[in-house]
């Protein structure tokens, strides 16, 4: 009866981004050693990244937001989302990282 579900979810959501942040860290550690000035791939965070923060963070959306309101929310949630919310969130972590260059 008092079972909080949120926590559970964010859980399941922020845990695969960080994975993917993990995954990319050590390239992006070599990259930093080198003399280069920073740029920051903006266009491979947005056509990329955002779609899949959006759908690694669908469960935490859902259970605030009412599906009617969440894109291809209904879609998503009733196939096998499981595997695809974690891909998700590995990419995304991932992509936030690489987008970030010297």
């Amino acid at each position: 009866m008092t079972y909080e579900l949120t926590p559970v979810l964010l859980f399941a959501s922020v845990f695969p981004i960080v994975i993917g942040v993990l995954l990319r860290l050590p390239k992006w550690l070599i990259e930093i050693n080198e003399n280069k000035s920073w740029t920051f791939d903006w266009m491979k965070l947005v056509v990329i990244g955002l779609p899949a923060l959006y759908i690694a963070l669908l469960p935490v959306l859902s259970a605030n937001i009412p599906m009617a309101y969440l894109l291809f929310a209904e879609e998503i949630m009733f196939m096998n989302y499981t595997i695809l919310i974690t891909t998700a969130g590995i990419v995304f972590g991932y992509v936030l990282l690489d987008s970030l260059k010297k």
